[in-house]
């Protein structure tokens, strides 16, 4: 039986990395619009990103637009990984 990953188990990280998971390989998912997506505040989101990014699931760029700091963040191959493991777990949990 596959293993859950608490690292990705909790709520708002399940979120965050689901939220990833839907976009192509290489792309990425801008702070802003993500903190909207999984509903979270911009300190309790950044806490989050850093727990996965310490993780290597997750890939965070930070850049300027114009003289605005933007902040970008895409799944890595690794944690493209744990989280289909993730996934697996919890089907396998739930039966399916």
């Amino acid at each position: 039986m596959a293993a859950l990953d608490p690292t990705i188990h909790q709520p708002i990280r399940l979120s965050i990395m689901a939220a990833l998971m839907a976009l192509e390989a290489r792309e990425q998912m801008d702070f802003t619009s993500l903190r909207e997506l999984v509903q979270a505040t911009d300190g309790n989101l950044g806490a989050h990103l850093q727990k996965l990014e310490d993780a290597g699931y997750i890939a965070v760029e930070k850049t300027f637009v114009g003289r605005k700091p933007r902040t970008f963040v895409a799944v890595t191959v690794k944690g493209r990984h744990a989280f289909q493991q993730h996934v697996v777990a919890l089907r396998e949990i739930i039966g399916g």
